[in-house]
């Protein structure tokens, strides 16, 4: 890589950092003013886990959290106590569990998320179209190079990925 690749890579990089950090703080602003029950960031990350895997086993929860398997149970309990996540034996284990979220759970999920992309599409409305599709664009080569990897957690820090053929023609056509 190029000493203008790593530094146009190093700027992207920092623009989407505060691109997700502004997002973080409108996501909490939207999870504040949702009604009750107000739902902590830690517990509603399980619940995007879980909803991604429907019959998630415990232990991938732990590994996917980057957490201790206690701290991982205590979010559990709380999203259970609630009524938003349940647990089920593993047929094939029994010593593991999956989880899966309630009916309740889902509609929580959706509504959140309902108002969270009433909130993006507010602000993308006031986007020419043609920005609108080039950043339509980008984030599904961003997407496609996140989830076509292993879990970014487990490369090495000193080792950058590669960028995927399809996001170097999206980000030269941007």
């Amino acid at each position: 890589m190029t000493e203008h690749a790593r530094t146009a890579s190093a700027q992207a990089a920092r623009q989407v950092g505060d691109i997700a950090e502004l997002l973080d703080v409108l996501w909490e602003q939207a999870r504040s003013d949702s009604p009750a029950p107000n739902v902590p960031a830690s517990q509603l990350r399980v619940m995007y886990l879980v909803d991604r895997e429907d019959g998630l086993r415990m232990r991938a929860l732990v590994e996917l959290l980057g957490a201790a398997p206690p701290s991982a149970s205590r979010l559990v309990d709380r999203l259970q106590a609630l009524g938003f996540v349940r647990r089920d034996p593993c047929p094939d284990s029994g010593r593991e569990v999956l989880l899966s979220l309630t009916a309740e759970g889902r509609r929580y999920l959706a509504r959140i998320r309902e108002e969270r992309d009433d909130l993006l599409m507010r602000t993308l409305a006031t986007m020419p179209a043609r920005q609108r599709t080039t950043l339509t664009r980008s984030l599904a080569a961003f997407q496609e190079a996140l989830t076509g990897r292993p879990d970014p957690r487990l490369l090495p820090p000193e080792t950058p990925p590669a960028p995927a053929p399809e996001a170097q023609d999206v980000a030269r056509s941007a």
